[in-house]
């Protein structure tokens, strides 16, 4: 029997999940996004040479590329609708057939304008070290109208009586803190209501219940591939609070924000790069310096093309922390590891990996908590040493020089979890599967 997979970040997000959840679909009959909002960034390549193509995907599942794969978007995103059609009218450009095969759930929580300006408002506000580095886009907010009860869902659209008032009860709250504290113009309600008007009439075929749909595929054996967005180290609970995300993006909102029992996880995926990157504000212990020639921080933000897929601001780039990916593993219940990016650390002569942390006098062994208490953490590291070989495009084990299986082996060790999947290069076909996630699930 077909069995499912969780595909999850395990740093701070930008891991290369985008490839490895369309690698994997060749197993797969449909694809989940169940977090996040259009904040997420999946960069996908498709073919090679003349031919090749680069998709970049922020709020449509990755498994859209893939033909026959349905796609879903779970109750657990927050929507914005007016992105959501850029992002179909791109690839129906491209030639990718969408609207046959994308369902969303009418759960979904909606963004809207007043969301996305206060978004923006808040973090320019903030003095710049305080600041969160959040990409503007509203999820914060909409997250909060979510849990304070006074969100607008996708079912509303089906009632625009309804709508209507619940429209106004919400800018009426709004644009409150939007004047009077954030110093800001309001929202207009004529403008929003009218826009939303009109969404109502795009979205209304994509609107599918989707925990009933993934409980039929289930049931029919068809294999389902929940796509997280973000990394666990963003997690609104377990990352480094406040530098975070507004959402869970460990492996079990998977089953919360799709609508399906524990029972239908049967394997999760860490994804996780040969080295550590971090996007926007927040403490990073192995940090390197990214802007001098010398460090190897260079060569892993050129060489690794390290700029956000959503915001395009350079990631910091920093050692391998096998103590934050400790913390992962804990949170997530990983049952794999997929090691992305190997052939950026090509070159280096001598690698460093951090092992654990040192604060006022303590020794870690994991990643702690709060965001302050990271800041006062210095390194432990390893040294291991480099290759001066190429691994690009390897797809065999055996291609790969001794020192970086070596390396390889060493983070396996350190994160106790087993290497099952390891990314060279962004094409389908650079990439080394030593044991299939949907065959051993």
């Amino acid at each position: 029997m077909q069995k499912n997979v969780v595909v999850i970040g395990t740093q701070w997000g930008d891991e290369g999940k985008g490839k490895i959840v369309d690698w994997l679909t060749d197993h797969a009959g449909s694809v989940v996004r169940f977090q996040g909002g259009h904040n997420a960034g999946h960069t996908l390549v498709i073919g090679q040479g003349d031919d090749q193509k680069e998709f970049k995907l922020n709020l449509v599942p990755s498994g859209i590329i893939r033909d026959n794969i349905e796609c879903f978007i779970g109750n657990g995103v927050v929507l914005d609708i007016k992105h959501l059609q850029k992002e179909i009218a791109m690839l129906e450009n491209d030639g990718i057939a969408v609207r046959d095969r994308l369902f969303v759930s009418p759960g979904c929580p909606l963004i809207l304008d007043c969301h996305v300006k206060l978004d923006q408002a808040r973090e320019a506000k903030r003095t710049n070290d305080k600041k969160i580095g959040t990409t503007g886009k509203g999820i914060g907010p909409a997250y909060e109208d979510k849990v304070s009860r006074r969100a607008i869902k996708v079912y509303d659209l089906l009632n625009l009586d309804t709508l209507k008032h619940k429209l106004k009860d919400l800018l009426e709250y709004h644009n409150f803190v939007l004047t009077n504290y954030l110093g800001t113009d309001p929202i207009s309600f004529e403008e929003q209501w009218l826009e939303l008007v009109s969404q109502a009439e795009f979205i209304k075929p994509f609107i599918v219940d989707v925990s009933a749909r993934l409980h039929a595929l289930n049931d029919e054996g068809k294999g389902i591939l929940f796509e997280g967005a973000q990394g666990a180290l963003l997690d609104i609970d377990h990352g480094t609070y406040p530098y975070v995300t507004s959402s869970n993006c460990v492996a079990g909102q998977a089953s919360a924000g799709s609508g399906v029992g524990p029972n239908m996880l049967n394997y999760i995926l860490g994804i996780t790069k040969a080295y550590t990157t971090r996007v926007g504000g927040g403490p990073f212990p192995s940090e390197l310096d990214i802007d001098d020639q010398r460090s190897p921080g260079y060569q892993m933000s050129h060489k690794g093309k390290e700029f956000g897929t959503v915001t395009q601001r350079k990631r910091r780039c920093g050692w391998f922390d096998a103590a934050a990916l400790k913390r992962s593993a804990m949170i997530n219940g990983l049952s794999g590891l997929c090691i992305t990016k190997l052939d950026v650390l090509d070159g280096i002569d001598t690698l460093y990996i951090c092992v654990g942390y040192q604060s006022n006098g303590t020794e870690y062994e994991l990643l702690p908590l709060g965001a302050d208490q990271v800041a006062d953490c210095k390194p432990i590291l390893i040294e291991m040493p480099g290759w001066k070989e190429t691994t690009f495009g390897a797809n065999q084990w055996d291609q790969l020089p001794n020192n970086a299986k070596n390396y390889l082996l060493k983070l396996e060790e350190l994160c106790g979890v087993p290497l099952h999947i390891i990314s060279t290069g962004p094409e389908r076909n650079e990439t080394i599967m030593l044991h299939h996630p949907f065959e051993i699930a």
